[in-house]
């Protein structure tokens, strides 16, 4: 089939939007490509639909586990095979998946970066046939991105297993200096091509305030723009305390932050996504991966640490093409916090070793020993037990994470998997053995289709109803079948995970790269200068700072935001000014006239135009102004 017959018989769609042919005639010409497309801007089908057109499975590269959960669901929803294998899952659920992919009729197989290098997913990579490479969110392939993952500088080495397949790397925001990174650390050919969907969002009106009450401004805004909304916080107990002050004003309200179960979180979104919540108050961990084109207003109650996020936070508003606002709130508190945050975020290379000795301490790790082992991991316990800062801790995580030598899933909220270890005949002679098991055993099998070829995600509280038990019974019948070998039982985590990528170092030889370490702190720092400067502009037009920021201008300034909005309501017309300087002719043709009296007579007129009419009189030496404020002729 063509891309468009592709596209309507999967996705239902008769037209692709702008770039995205382009981006697939290029993936399909097998060309390297760079596709920056903003928030909405519909990245998958870059390499959904090309991947479908193609003999073989399209491996995509994603850090996001809840993304790669969703897009899986997704194309499974439209009858398209496809599997993930991500940090968390049991040897046994990753070798049964890549299995699937290299001998099923998968097409898609996503992987979370840390698993390219394994050896379990070497082993399979030669029989998968891939056709297509996809780097999402290739930003994190930078250092010098807002968002640099070392993992994905692994890819480099993939595409030597791989010299003939094309690579399509996608991000929603890329400044100049980083699309130069992805193309160069992805080692894109000289015939790649680069695609830029223009920055411009006509119908999405940018507003900056600082205001004495944001609690206030917000139930204004709230009120004064009916319809589906997004309210963005920094911390968890914030996004509980402001969706609370909307309900008590009679405003329908959630909120959602990682610290939820996955089944609070999956039960607040859809509730938000159905409009039987109008506003979801969250963190930045709510909205990846939701296409909810009707939401009409995206509020920041807090400044966001850099423009990158922003710009993809705010574009979720007006994805349906009509008049959407984004408004960010901030304080000059904030502000001045903010320009002190790479102090905070890069701390003291010696507060890294401790923060890392503490750790390997706490998981009690030996020394020389602990790559690729994962340990449910409560930071609150640990600085408790160690007397550490918590922020100082986040933040030395953060480095280690970066130098490659841990990693932390914050949001691994898992649910449960089962996966039949054992062929049907010895599955039949265990349950003559264990009759007791029989029950459950007939129950899984009835249930879940597949359980024999990969892990299945399974409902204990579902099972359980269905035989009659209590859930907890069936839980440790389960662990039960684990523990003789007949299935593999993975119980839902919902717990962040620390997984070493290394062994422990010895204390004679710990290091980290502190020249890339001061440049990432550099970085950060201008970032944070940048949004600053954005909140303080008052003049220029908000999308072309934004364009003007990832290096795409645009020529027109959008009419809508605050600045072009309260620059209109300074602009005079040839009749206004031609009132207004005929008036103060008038005024002033005898003894002159003081400016709060020159108001008075023509306080119909604005002020910032009465100004601008002075203004252009005395700069022609139409009329003088004493050090009085006297206005004569």
């Amino acid at each position: 089939m063509t891309p468009r017959e592709i596209l309507k018989q999967y996705w239902g769609y008769d037209a692709f939007r702008p770039l995205q042919e382009d981006i697939i005639a290029a993936v399909l010409e097998g060309k390297d490509t760079l596709a920056l497309l903003p928030t909405g801007g519909g990245k998958s089908i870059c390499f959904q639909v090309p991947a479908m057109a193609k003999e073989g499975v399209c491996l995509v590269v994603s850090p996001l586990i809840a993304l790669m959960k969703d897009q899986v669901e997704n194309l499974k929803s439209r009858g398209i095979n496809a599997l993930a294998v991500y940090s968390g899952m049991s040897f046994l659920e990753v070798k049964k998946t890549l299995q699937n992919a290299a001998y099923g009729n998968y097409k898609f197989l996503y992987v979370s970066p840390e698993r390219l290098e394994t050896n379990l997913f070497l082993e399979y990579l030669p029989a998968m046939n891939i056709s297509l490479l996809v780097v999402d969110e290739a930003h994190c392939v930078s250092q010098w991105g807002y968002d640099f993952r070392p993992p994905y500088l692994r890819i480099a080495s993939l595409r030597e297993l791989l010299p003939h397949v094309p690579v399509l790397a996608v991000t929603a925001t890329a400044t100049k200096i980083v699309q130069e990174d992805i193309c160069n650390k992805l080692l894109f050919a000289q015939t790649q091509q680069r695609f830029q969907q223009s920055f411009e969002r006509p119908n999405l009106s940018y507003s900056v305030f600082n205001v004495a009450s944001r609690q206030n401004k917000l139930l204004e805004i709230l009120k004064n723009v009916p319809g589906s909304a997004i309210v963005y916080c920094k911390s968890r107990k914030h996004t509980k305390d402001i969706a609370d002050l909307l309900c008590m004003n009679n405003i329908s309200a959630d909120y959602y932050h990682a610290g939820l179960s996955n089944t609070e979180r999956s039960t607040k979104q859809q509730n938000w996504v159905i409009n039987k919540t109008r506003v979801m108050v969250c963190t930045n961990a709510f909205g990846m991966g939701i296409d909810k084109p009707g939401v009409r207003v995206v509020v920041h109650f807090d400044i966001p640490d850099c423009l990158e996020n922003y710009y993809q936070e705010a574009g979720r508003a007006g994805r349906d093409g009509k008049r959407a606002y984004a408004v960010l709130l901030y304080s000059n508190r904030e502000l001045e916090e903010l320009a002190q945050q790479g102090k905070i975020r890069f701390p003291e290379p010696a507060a890294i070793k401790i923060i890392y000795t503490a750790l390997m301490n706490h998981l009690q790790v030996a020394a020389g020993y602990g790559e690729g082992l994962s340990f449910d991991f409560d930071i609150g316990t640990f600085v408790s037990a160690f007397k550490l800062n918590i922020l100082t801790v986040t933040y030395a995580i953060k480095a280690l994470e970066q130098e490659d030598i841990l990693s932390l899933s914050e949001t691994i909220f898992k649910p449960s998997t089962v996966l039949v270890a054992v062929n049907k005949s010895d599955l039949a002679e265990f349950e003559i053995l264990h009759p007791e098991l029989e029950p459950l055993l007939k129950g899984l099998l009835r249930s879940y289709g597949g359980i024999f070829d990969y892990p299945v995600t399974v409902y204990e509280n579902q099972l359980a109803k269905f035989l009659k038990k209590e859930p907890g019974d069936v839980k440790k019948e389960l662990q039960r079948l684990h523990d003789y070998g007949i299935i593999a039982y993975a119980p839902q985590k919902d717990k962040p995970q620390v997984t070493l990528l290394q062994n422990r170092m010895y204390a004679d030889n710990y290091s980290i790269n502190m020249a890339g370490y001061m440049e990432r702190k550099k970085n950060f720092e201008l970032r944070a200068a940048a949004i600053i400067n954005y909140t303080q502009n008052i003049a220029d037009c908000r999308s072309s700072i934004l364009a003007a920021y990832f290096d795409a201008p645009i020529n027109t300034s959008c009419g809508i935001c605050d600045n072009c909005i309260t620059r209109k309501g300074k602009t005079v017309s040839k009749e206004e000014f031609d009132t207004i300087s005929k008036a103060i002719f008038e005024l002033a043709k005898d003894e002159g006239i003081v400016f709060e009296k020159l108001q008075q007579h023509l306080k119909t007129v604005q002020k910032d135009k009465l100004w601008n009419v002075l203004h252009f009189l005395q700069s022609e030496n139409k009329i003088k102004a004493d050090k009085d404020g006297r206005i004569t002729l």
